[in-house]
């Protein structure tokens, strides 16, 4: 048996970055900061990958500081360095559920500062 489960709760670090496809398909990048138990410590930041309808969500609701919950798949992206030659890859969440934890009117703060910084 092979299980490839991940569960994270956190801030996420930017606004997610949508790109729509001609085939119909959407897709949403952003990035999570998920704390450790000692409140001394840096957050981990991890890769968050969206498609579908949870990536619309995502664009719709999901802000800069948004607290979710997201539960998904570990994956991992691997290239070739264009400076260097070296084989690089790093680890990215592919999200297949998508929770917003943050009060509405948390929500409703963050489209309003996205709307000014239009602006």
């Amino acid at each position: 048996m092979s299980l490839n489960v991940v569960t994270l709760v956190g801030r996420v670090g930017r606004d997610p970055e949508v790109r729509y496809f001609e085939s119909g398909s959407v897709k949403a990048s952003t990035t999570l900061a998920v704390n450790r138990l000692k409140r001394d410590s840096e957050p981990d930041w991890f890769d968050l990958e969206i498609w579908g309808k949870t990536a619309q969500i995502a664009a719709d609701y999901v802000r800069k500081g948004s607290l979710i919950g997201v539960s998904g798949t570990l994956r991992f992206d691997h290239w070739q360095d264009r400076n260097t030659g070296v084989e690089r890859s790093k680890p990215i969440i592919r999200v297949d559920r998508l929770e917003l934890l943050g009060s509405k009117r948390d929500q409703e703060q963050a489209m309003a500062d996205s709307y000014n910084d239009e602006f």
